[in-house]
């Protein structure tokens, strides 16, 4: 059977086919036991392509139960993408095997949720040779919306409505696409370019032929809007809704769901909602209608809130009878945060019958935080090999938080230098489940040294490549960042370096005894370390080794103090690690450097087929720092120098505030691009990094980076931004003049869309910073108005500002704003432009 399995390896489906002719079935399962014994042992154990036919081949022909050869062919390391289903078939029908769709419905189950095409192609090829009814699991359906718009070998499609037409699958399928979340945006993929609406088109003329059924399409997309997702999800769905223009009778007969939706939904899902409702005239149940209104009036929407303010007026003027009970739920938009929808809900419930109670201003002198709790101490370390292994598997299988990263290196020290054998047998599994290593020089890294303390030979392959890492790395004396002649930069960002050598010295601790731990591990939840602690962990090191770069990581992580007695005693150690702890003590720690804010342009277009090139802001405003002359910054972590746009900004984010957690502004530099981007790109959580860096020490502060985050994209970063300030203000670290400067001028400039900033701002006030929220409107108004054109979302600002500088009754001037009142008329910025100046002059 040796050339069975050579022709499996070089995927010849033909050469497969053929041995199996003539075979029993005992010959058959005994090869079937073979070829899962060679799966498993094959080291370049990846199959995709021709190999991944032949391999599916292989399991129908021999193995004896669909579970066995689901089994098989559901491991990760087996790509069915490409995998041709028809072969497979002839296998089955030439073995008789009558488990084919009993295999498809197996593997259906195993499609990653996330990459659903990756087998899809396969199983529905299984599934219509046999004539087999679709299964509508989530994974499967996903695959199937991903189909009609995604061909393997780019194969050119048919229109696609007449895909949709002949789909076997549609019938069965097509409810589920309303059920399962996150499919909206498989529909916008469903055309070409740039058309965005050919689903709902297709199924809108689907069911205006009558081959769907037009009630059970209505009644999808209201399920789906009810349910909720992305916004960006939801839109096929809505205009689906308006392509099938519901009718009056079955608006009418849906107008409990619309009333949901107008009062819980998104703001375009309320919108239409309520266009729908209002086109029954009063045929709306008033008591229902009143009740949502009360919760419609409060919300953020503008425009949805004038619509409900109109909608009412109308229907007070229609049911004299019922106006006044009508005008009193106006008067629930009089305290809405938008000044001219107060005024507007003030006119119409005095219009009929109804005078609102005006809100009585209370003076306040200052914010009224709650008093800032202390970062939490780092968890303590750990001392038992399962509880290593389960941190491990965490920090594989996520993100890299900086504490989880420390607290297993430092177990990962600590119990392979103490209980080695029973390390290897619990941890070896857990490396060859996650499949890490592969993307990522510091991912590659990391997992050489957790394989080498899981498997001895590894260490011993790795050694070698340790030793010269460190080599390259050593600068030419001791202690780093001293005055020396020229040293070669790093190439990769500075955690990435930092932590690759930190690695290779860990690689090279690891066959030594009972290894005391790290001395860089955190003490604080920040990163930080306590130099008292510091000092005992060297005390304590006696007559071991210090090794190079955890010294190094250990003294970054210093609170930037000068503390003399405890720098005495260090100095009393007589070591070189004591000498340079009390150096670091006495304030010779990282030298002064030079800041300069910047602006940077976007790369240049490297070729015409860099699509997303045109969707690159055009500058970014950046802050640069600079080493004195002459000082060695062999990792680059003092020297930040902005990159144009569209050149990446160094990576491993989470990492950088651990890195250096005493010196707050110079990690806000490093973070600034990948903050920036969230506001600028479609980044998404580019700025939820702002709360942990709010909690770092030092000189400087993170000004520029809250301006970005405040006006980030999506709603998480804008509220990481929010926390951030909160926190900083609080603890009376927040430079609120320079946030508010650096807000105005970048939306000024274009670099921001300032309409963002008003909810996160509105927010602060309610959580009590109402006088940091007004100096930093003060701040950032003047280059707004003294803009050209004012930017977007300047009114509204200046309604915060006004109604801030009443509640705080604390009088700043603000320059420009008495030309803007100047200027006369009606314009939502003058009225907004008054209002501040009457509440300056009160």
């Amino acid at each position: 059977m040796t050339d069975f399995f050579e022709s499996l390896v070089r995927g010849d489906v033909l050469a497969v086919r053929v041995a199996l002719i003539g075979l029993d079935e005992p010959t058959r399962r005994a090869l079937g036991d073979e070829l899962v014994a060679h799966v498993r042992r094959r080291r370049d154990n990846w199959w995709w392509g021709k190999e991944s036919t032949a391999l599916a081949v292989a399991a129908v022909g021999t193995l004896s139960t669909a579970t066995k050869a689901a089994t098989l062919l559901g491991r990760r390391s087996v790509w069915l993408r490409d995998a041709d289903p028809e072969p497979v078939v002839d296998t089955a029908r030439q073995r008789g095997v009558t488990w084919l769709a009993n295999l498809a419905y197996r593997l259906a189950e195993r499609l990653p949720r996330d990459e659903p095409g990756d087998a899809w192609h396969f199983v529905a090829g299984l599934l219509l040779a046999e004539k087999a009814a679709p299964p509508a699991g989530d994974a499967f359906v996903a695959g199937w919306a991903q189909a009609l718009w995604w061909q393997p070998g780019n194969r050119q499609l048919p229109p696609l409505l007449d895909r949709l037409r002949a789909d076997p699958f549609l019938d069965v399928l097509l409810p589920r696409l309303f059920e399962v979340d996150g499919l909206g945006s498989e529909l916008a993929s469903w055309g070409f370019g740039d058309d965005r609406q050919a689903a709902p088109r297709a199924l809108a003329r689907l069911a205006a032929e009558g081959r769907l059924d037009r009630s059970g399409l209505l009644d999808g997309v209201l399920g789906r809007l009810l349910r909720g997702d992305r916004t960006a999800a939801l839109r096929p769905f809505l205009a689906l809704h308006d392509l099938l223009a519901p009718t009056p009778a079955e608006v009418a007969a849906r107008s409990a769901t619309h009333l949901r939706l107008l009062a819980d939904g998104p703001g375009p899902v309320a919108a239409m909602s309520q266009r729908a409702l209002r086109s029954l005239a009063g045929d709306v149940d008033l008591e229902s209608l009143l009740d949502v209104s009360r919760a419609v009036l409060t919300r953020p929407e503008k425009s949805l809130v004038r619509g409900q303010l109109s909608w009412l007026d109308r229907l007070a003027r229609q049911r004299p009878d019922r106006a006044a009970e009508i005008a009193s739920v106006v008067a629930v938009a009089a305290e809405h945060p938008a000044a001219d929808l107060r005024d507007r809900a003030v006119a119409v419930a005095e219009r009929h019958g109804h005078r609102p109670v005006g809100a009585v201003a209370v003076a306040v002198a200052g914010d009224e935080l709650p008093t800032p709790v202390p970062p939490a101490a780092a968890p303590p370390p750990i001392a038992e090999v399962d509880e290593l292994v389960e941190e491990v598997s965490a920090l594989l299988g996520g993100r890299w938080p900086a504490l989880l990263v420390e607290r297993v290196l430092d177990g990962l020290v600590r119990l392979a230098t103490a209980d080695r054998g029973r390390l290897e047998a619990a941890l070896l599994p857990v490396l060859q489940r996650h499949q890490v290593g592969l993307y990522g020089h510091l991912s590659v890294q990391l997992h050489g040294v957790l394989l080498a303390a899981a498997a001895p030979a590894e260490a011993a392959a790795r050694r070698d490549q340790w030793a010269g890492m460190l080599t390259q790395s050593r600068p030419r004396r001791w202690r780093l960042f001293r005055r020396s002649p020229a040293a070669e930069q790093a190439r990769r960002p500075a955690p990435t370096q930092l932590y690759c050598v930190r690695l290779a010295e860990i690689g090279q601790r690891l066959d030594a005894r009972h290894d005391p731990g790290l001395l860089a591990a955190p003490t604080s939840a920040t990163g930080a370390i306590d130099p008292t602690v510091l000092y005992e962990r060297l005390t304590a090191l006696g007559d071991r080794p210090v090794w190079r770069w955890d010294l190094t990581q250990a003294l970054l992580r210093l609170p930037a103090v000068v503390d003399e007695a405890l720098a005495a005693r260090a100095a009393a150690l007589g070591t070189p690690a004591g000498d340079e702890l009390a150096s670091w003590l006495r304030g010779n720690a990282l030298p002064a450097l030079a800041q300069q804010v910047v602006t940077v342009g976007r790369r240049e277009r490297s070729s015409s087929y860099y699509l997303g090139y045109d969707h690159l802001p055009t500058r970014r405003t950046l802050v640069a720092t600079t080493p004195p002359e002459g000082v060695v910054d062999q990792l680059r972590l003092l020297s930040v120098t902005p990159r144009p746009i569209g050149l990446g900004y160094g990576g491993w984010d989470d990492l950088w505030p651990a890195v250096l957690p005493g010196h707050r502004g110079l990690v806000a530099a490093h973070l600034l691009p990948a903050i920036a981007a969230a506001a600028q790109e479609n980044v998404r959580e580019g700025a939820t990094i702002l709360p942990v860096l709010a909690e770092c020490t030092g000189a400087g502060g993170p000004a520029l980076a809250l301006a970005y985050g405040l006006c980030a994209r999506h709603e998480v970063d804008r509220v990481a931004a929010l926390d951030a300030l909160l926190m900083l203000a609080a603890a009376g670290d927040l430079d609120v003049p320079a946030v508010g400067g650096h807000l105005g001028a970048l939306a000024a400039d274009g670099q921001l869309t300032l309409t963002r900033a008003a909810t996160p701002l509105r927010d602060a006030v309610a959580a009590g910073a109402r006088l940091s929220t007004w100096r930093l409107l003060a701040a950032a108004l003047p280059p707004l108005l003294a803009a050209p054109t004012p930017p977007r979302g300047t009114p509204d600002l200046l309604t915060l500002a006004a109604d801030t500088a009443t509640a705080t009754g604390v009088r700043i001037e603000v320059p420009g704003l008495a030309d803007v009142v100047a200027r006369g008329g009606g314009s939502r910025l003058v009225t907004e432009a008054r209002r501040l100046a009457r509440a300056l002059v009160t």
